[in-house]
C-alpha cells in the first residue's frame, strides 16, 4: 500500500504543476475574459481532486504504518 500511496504522492506534484499553470493562465489577460474564468474553473478542480488525492494517501499511509505496528506486536515488537 505504500508503494502506492508515492504512486498518487507523484501525481498529487503533477497536479500541482497543473493547477499552478491554469491560474497563471486565468492571470495573465484580462481578468473579465472567458478564458479567465475558464482557467480559474479549472484550477479550483484540480486542486478539490489534489485535495482527494492527499487524502487517500493519509488513508493508504496511515494504513501501512498500522500494519507494520500490528506485525511488531505479533512478534513480541522485535524489529
Amino acid at each position: 500500500m505504500l508503494e502506492l500511496a508515492e504512486r498518487l504522492a507523484a501525481i498529487v506534484e503533477e497536479m500541482t504543476d497543473m493547477a499552478i499553470d491554469a491560474l497563471q493562465r486565468a492571470t495573465s489577460g484580462d481578468p473579465d475574459s472567458l478564458e479567465a474564468g475558464e482557467g480559474l474553473a479549472l484550477e479550483r478542480r484540480i486542486v478539490r481532486a489534489r485535495r482527494a488525492l492527499e487524502k487517500s494517501i493519509a488513508v493508504l499511509s496511515e494504513g501501512a504504518r498500522g500494519a507494520g505496528r500490528d506485525e511488531a506486536t505479533l512478534d513480541g515488537g522485535a524489529a
